[in-house]
């Protein structure tokens, strides 16, 4: 089951910053990714404006920037394009995007839901979720290299 997560918007959850920078954008790629280490789970970010540049995928987690229209948009979408839309889970607190997920098929999830199913980051630990946490530039080299994906 997909998971398609409304970037722009955790990070008001995380990072409790309304325009995120990239910096805050690194964070919640972080701690995302962190979340996700020790799942199977697969996710999808999508960001509005800059998302680093180009896509990235980490693991389980994959961040995307829209080449047209805003990151909800993108995210409705990616919903209606599944096989099985009912299998999509977007995580926002968007009520505007959540409607349009749901009136494509989709499942919406908010984001204390989404935090509290996949463990302990560090937002959750207590300590604020920072770049340094995980070295992304590193790991982007690394996925960036075909030899280290995952086979799908």
């Amino acid at each position: 089951m997909p998971y398609l997560l409304d970037g722009n918007n955790l990070i008001g959850h995380v990072r409790r910053v309304a325009r995120p920078t990239e910096e805050d954008r690194r964070a919640l790629v972080a701690e995302i990714a962190e979340r996700l280490r020790s799942t199977r789970a697969r996710a999808v970010l999508f960001f509005d404006g800059p998302a680093g540049g180009r896509g990235a995928s980490l693991g389980g987690l994959s961040v995307r920037q829209p080449t047209a229209g805003s990151a909800d948009d993108a995210i409705v979408a990616e919903v209606a394009s599944l096989r099985s839309p009912g299998e999509a889970i977007v995580v926002t607190s968007d009520r505007g995007l959540a409607r349009r997920v749901r009136d494509a098929g989709g499942k919406v999830s908010s984001p204390e839901d989404f935090f509290a199913r996949f463990g302990r980051g560090a937002a959750a630990a207590g300590r604020p979720a920072a770049a340094e946490t995980v070295d992304v530039d590193a790991w982007l080299e690394y996925f960036g290299d075909e030899r280290n994906r995952d086979p799908k």
